[in-house]
């Protein structure tokens, strides 16, 4: 039977982990959990451990400390290689990504190498977000589209799915982003190298607990990520 790993990278979501978890695993059960913390203050390590000894579907890794979104991918990344997980998807932690879309990634994942839940293919998906954080999203994603020349209408997105051999072909030790920058890293290289990329609708929901990790440093990295993905492309270090 296929598996499918659901990474979700945490830093203080003691608020929401217990609930995401069951529903997570409640949406099939070829579906396991990956729990990457960078050791919480409020306690969400603690959480975790208690709800692996009480699940097996549910593994945590510990991290020294806050080291970041992309980092804490490419641990869950290669745990998941190591284990033979066939599917392999990155979640928040805050609910802003629905579990029930899990469902629709089992079902697409099969016929492409990487599945991409969109906020912005069918329009524009973003609920309670303020007008200025929409227009950073949506103005981020068609900067990279326009730099990068990638046929993605969503290339921050953080809810998507892999086959292992995508991530396989990938050298994780080479990726070093964070937030928005690492998911336009990712998806950047997975297209170039001419991996079928497929993007399904989903609706975005701003966190109802706990608070953004957004920051200026992110928003830095990723305009300059672009930049630096189109330099390499150009000179062949793809």
């Amino acid at each position: 039977m296929e598996s499918m790993l659901v990474i979700v990278p945490t830093y203080n979501e003691a608020e929401n982990l217990e609930k995401l978890s069951g529903q997570i695993l409640a949406q099939d059960p070829r579906i396991q959990v990956l729990v990457v913390d960078d050791n919480s203050p409020d306690g969400t390590g603690r959480i975790a451990d208690a709800l692996s000894a009480a699940e097996p579907r549910i593994h945590v890794i510990h991290r020294e400390g806050k080291l970041g979104l992309g980092t804490a991918y490419v641990a869950g990344f290669k745990w998941a290689i190591g284990q033979g997980m066939d599917y392999v998807c990155e979640m928040d932690a805050d609910f802003s990504h629905d579990p029930g879309v899990l469902k629709d990634f089992l079902a697409t994942i099969p016929e492409v190498d990487l599945v991409i839940g969109s906020r912005y293919i069918t329009g524009v998906n973003v609920v309670n977000w303020p007008l200025s954080r929409l227009l950073l999203s949506y103005g981020a994603s068609l900067y990279t589209r326009i730099i990068t020349g990638m046929p993605v209408k969503d290339p921050t997105g953080g809810f998507k799915c892999f086959r292992r051999s995508t991530l396989e072909a990938l050298d994780l030790d080479a990726i070093h982003s964070g937030g928005y920058s690492f998911q336009i890293e990712v998806n950047f290289k997975v297209w170039r190298k001419g991996l079928r990329i497929r993007e399904i609708p989903i609706i975005f929901v701003d966190r109802a607990e706990g608070s953004s990790k957004m920051s200026k440093a992110i928003v830095r990295e990723a305009i300059w990520m672009v930049w630096k993905l189109k330099a390499m492309a150009l000179f062949g270090r793809l």
